[in-house]
């Protein structure tokens, strides 16, 4: 049994990471509760775990492009606090990153190994994160890269469509960004799995394996949710500008879990079945009705 700590344990893959990690010795600490941009409070908090999972992060992607050094301070200063405090203690630090750390230019799944070049100051931030973290604890920290994450617990792309749904006759959605939509229950398997394996170090992928698009996803949900699917039509990112540039490509490559002879993830859409019974069912339900 390893005593875990949780950074960012009330987010929504934090609070599944707490119900998640059994057969551990799991502590959560959330936002209020420890800021990783004050070195000093993270130095003392992470003595006594064996393994720190950083959960924490500044995920308001267009809101990063007017608020740059905010984005890094939680991003990349912050993870290379956990990095120092983890070295001091030797723990084994856990950081979860995202696709937006590549270009979207890809046609093939993007290797671990293959070179980063975000294009908007949320991926760089998570970058310069993943940079300091890998240059102050190589030898002890893991970069765990997800992408299009879905949970029970907060706000997300299935429960947006869901409900927008309910409100309108038709929905447009993008259909010209490719990834995998990832449930949350699934990024903690895979952390768990490291960490009963005693993985220490490298950079592994934690998305539902397989491809589609924004609107291939909605499509999917409206099967699930027993909707016409015909009322979601394609649209494309031209079709709604945002501050901060979206990858096009977003399908990232699992051949780290091959070659550690890791179970590798399953597939987005089965995963999504499962969530679908687990909870996500709920949001297609009409307020004031019972599920």
């Amino acid at each position: 049994m390893s005593r875990v700590l949780v950074v960012g344990s009330g987010g929504m893959l934090g609070l599944d990471l707490m119900a998640g990690l059994d057969g551990h010795d799991v502590t959560g600490m959330t936002r209020s509760q420890l800021d990783i941009t004050h070195e000093n409070a993270v130095l003392a908090a992470l003595d006594g775990f064996d393994v720190v999972i950083n959960a924490a992060a500044y995920t308001a992607v267009d809101a990063a492009e007017a608020e740059r050094e905010q984005a890094f301070l939680v991003n990349a200063e912050g993870p290379q606090n956990l990095a120092k405090g983890a070295r001091a203690t030797g723990a084994t630090l856990i950081h979860v990153s995202t696709d937006y750390v590549f270009d979207g230019d890809a046609t093939a799944p993007y290797a671990e190994e293959a070179e980063p070049n975000p294009r908007s100051v949320y991926g760089a931030s998570k970058w310069a994160g993943e940079q300091a973290v890998r240059n102050e604890y190589p030898e002890g920290s893991i970069i765990v890269r997800t992408s299009w994450l879905y949970g029970l617990h907060g706000n997300c792309f299935p429960r947006t469509i869901l409900q927008a749904a309910q409100a309108r006759d038709t929905l447009e959605v993008v259909d010209d960004q490719v990834g995998q939509p990832t449930w949350t229950k699934d990024v903690v398997g895979m952390i768990k799995v490291l960490i009963n394996h005693h993985i220490t170090n490298g950079i592994f992928h934690a998305t539902n394996s397989g491809q589609t698009t924004w609107h291939g996803f909605a499509t999917r949900l409206f099967e699930l949710a027993g909707w016409d699917s015909s009322r979601v039509h394609p649209a494309t990112t031209a079709n709604f500008p945002r501050p901060a540039p979206r990858p096009a490509w977003s399908v990232l490559g699992h051949g780290n879990w091959i070659k550690h002879d890791l179970p590798t993830p399953r597939s987005w859409d089965a995963a999504l079945d499962e969530a679908w019974g687990a909870g996500l069912s709920g949001w297609a339900v009409p307020a004031g009705d019972t599920p």
